[in-house]
């Protein structure tokens, strides 16, 4: 039995419902609903389009294997996050380790890197991306994604005052490494 076009829109407890018992176009509705979210998540801890479309793909199939063991106790949201957040570590460390052999190389080779982006904003993120993982999420959450304080915490599993705390300490992080970004410009 097909989801009909004209059929109410399920809500996404009743949509899992169904994936978890094995219907597809239930999945794909999920998906389609919640892709932006996840692509959104992902471009913020990622910086780069190529990275994100990686990482929300990964998350997707990720999400098709583990439906099954969401168990309603949560917002949905909360869960894809944390799936898509698993990616995105796995991902980042993937990456690091390719950077790392690129750079061992690079320096064998006497390869000067690229420029890098004028972009402010993208300076920023940049800089938001070498943050400790729960800084690095909570501003992700916060300024990335657009949650309060209470929607990041419910999604990071810690209470509100935790992440406030951690956009605090990312706030100051990143003021430091502007000032010295900006100072050795001059």
């Amino acid at each position: 039995m097909m989801l009909a076009e004209a059929d109410p829109e399920p809500d996404d407890e009743a949509l899992v419902a169904l994936a978890r018992s094995g219907r597809r176009d239930a999945f794909a509705r999920l998906v389609e609903r919640h892709y932006d979210y996840i692509h959104r998540v992902a471009w913020r801890w990622a910086g780069n389009r190529t990275d994100a479309d990686d990482i929300a793909q990964e998350a997707c199939v990720r999400l098709a294997r583990a439906i099954g063991q969401f168990r309603g106790q949560g917002a949905f949201t909360t869960w894809v996050y944390a799936l898509t957040l698993n990616v995105a570590r796995d991902h980042g460390r993937q990456q690091r380790r390719e950077t790392a052999r690129i750079a061992a190389w690079a320096a064998e080779s006497a390869i000067a890197p690229g420029p890098e982006d004028d972009d402010p904003a993208e300076r920023l993120w940049a800089c938001v991306r070498t943050l400790p993982d729960r800084q690095r999420e909570a501003v992700t959450l916060v300024y990335g994604v657009g949650l309060s304080h209470a929607g990041a915490a419910d999604a990071m599993g810690l209470s509100e005052p935790s992440v406030s705390w951690h956009v605090h300490e990312a706030r100051k992080r990143l003021k430091a490494m502007l000032a010295e970004a900006e100072e050795d410009e001059r």
